[in-house]
């Protein structure tokens, strides 16, 4: 399992350069305009796409086959692309924390107070969850169609998601549950738990494609 997981780690950082500067550039766009809030998800987004990249390389390299001969089991690949998928969402919201406090102060847009670090720090758990749920979705689908095929539905598995919180969020408006703050810091605090529900979900659809495809 580690070498599957440093595998897609060490391909994924001739990558690294290329993020970097878009991701810099999403800092100078976004954190004078939206604030530091936004660039933490768009940044935690950004780094769940790069799981589809790690079907590519596979692709590329005629990896999968090669990994069914050795003493791995499909379910050892599914799992570590979930890992890998966790370690990119994390990645990807702490370095736009850390951007963010550094662009956020420079262009004004935040204040230096305990208040705002604990809520910035409530924001990168809340990008890590977001951007984790929104990824899940993408690796069934890379697992069913093909990592080229994979890239082109990669929007489905953002809309998907959010058309369920969107249909949740007005089922308790229908049914007169208002989001108080109390009510949002309490999902805050579930949210790694509805992530883990959300991915597990996920990994069980994925490995049962993956199980059913000759290689």
């Amino acid at each position: 399992m580690k070498s599957l997981i440093l595998k897609d780690l060490y391909n994924i950082g001739h990558n690294t350069k290329s993020m970097l500067f878009i991701l810099a550039v999403f800092a100078v766009a976004f954190i004078p305009t939206s604030g530091v809030g936004a660039y933490i998800f768009i940044c935690g987004i950004l780094c769940s796409m790069m799981i589809v990249t790690t079907f590519s390389f596979d692709d590329n390299s005629k990896w999968t086959r090669y990994a069914m001969i050795m003493p791995i089991s499909k379910r050892d690949l599914v799992i570590g692309k979930f890992i890998v998928l966790a370690i990119f969402c994390a990645i990807g919201s702490v370095f736009g924390l850390a951007i963010g406090l550094v662009g956020g102060g420079i262009a004004g847009k935040i204040t230096f107070s305990p208040a705002a670090i604990v809520e910035l720090l409530f924001l990168t758990l809340a990008a890590t969850v977001i951007s984790l749920i929104f990824g899940s979705m993408s690796i069934p689908l890379v697992f069913k169609f093909g990592a080229e095929k994979g890239r082109v539905l990669l929007l489905v598995s953002f809309l998907i998601p959010a058309a369920i919180c969107f249909g949740a969020y007005k089922l308790l408006a229908i049914l007169g549950v208002e989001l108080t703050d109390q009510t949002v810091f309490i999902l805050l605090c579930c949210s790694p738990l509805i992530a883990l529900v959300w991915g597990y979900g996920m990994y069980q659809i994925s490995y049962r494609i993956f199980l059913k495809q000759e290689l």
